[in-house]
């Protein structure tokens, strides 16, 4: 019975880490909420096709978002900033190279930042399709879209199939990217810890 227990304690603490520990990677349900409401929006709504995935989007999305992860929301800020007041990034070049983009295959897209406390899925979705951000996704020109958070802030970054609007990658290698961002994020660290706590028990 006492080797029973001694054998079967690793596994149950495994299975206690196993699923107390959350294998997720930050945003990344609020975006892919956000992304399902945005679809939904325009395919029940609008009777349009959905958005596709571009990974270059998401990878401008996901650094402004960072570049906006300390400001404050507002009633001024994010859906709620009046036409042509829009925060400027100075480092916009910089942003793009990051995501081996350039201006002349990005200008056509469009750049849609949100700040939701805490990110509520149905207040986010709300503060793009109740909000001057409906106008552009009621538009037929967009094809394609990228999302990243930070923090309160989530950033939607539309796309064309148009060679300005488009969001190829600089490099040609924008179909690598896609096929690299699709893999899942898994952490190794609670199998590592069962691993451990495994060996330690068998000693």
């Amino acid at each position: 019975m006492a080797s029973l227990l001694r054998l079967l304690l690793p596994l149950f603490l495994c299975c206690v880490v196993l699923f107390s520990h959350q294998v997720k990677c930050d945003g990344v349900d609020e975006e892919d909420s956000l992304l399902r409401g945005i679809n939904g929006y325009r395919a029940s709504t609008l009777n349009l096709k959905i958005l596709t995935k571009n990974a270059n989007a998401e990878c401008l999305a996901d650094e402004i978002a960072d570049q906006l992860k300390n400001q404050p929301c507002t009633n001024t800020t994010g859906a709620n900033t009046v036409p042509g007041t829009e925060p400027q990034f100075s480092d916009y070049p910089k942003l793009l190279a990051k995501c081996h983009l350039n201006v002349s295959n990005t200008r056509d897209g469009v750049i849609m930042p949100a700040c939701v406390p805490s990110l509520v899925p149905s207040l986010v979705l709300t503060n793009f399709t109740k909000s001057q951000y409906s106008e552009s996704l009621n538009d037929t020109k967009y094809t394609g879209i990228g999302i990243g958070s930070e923090d309160n802030w989530i950033v939607v970054v539309l796309t064309t199939n148009t060679p300005d609007g488009s969001f190829t990658n600089a490099q040609g290698s924008q179909d690598e990217e896609e096929s690299a961002s699709s893999v899942p994020k898994i952490s190794l660290v609670p199998y590592l810890l069962c691993l451990l706590m495994g060996f330690i028990f068998h000693l």
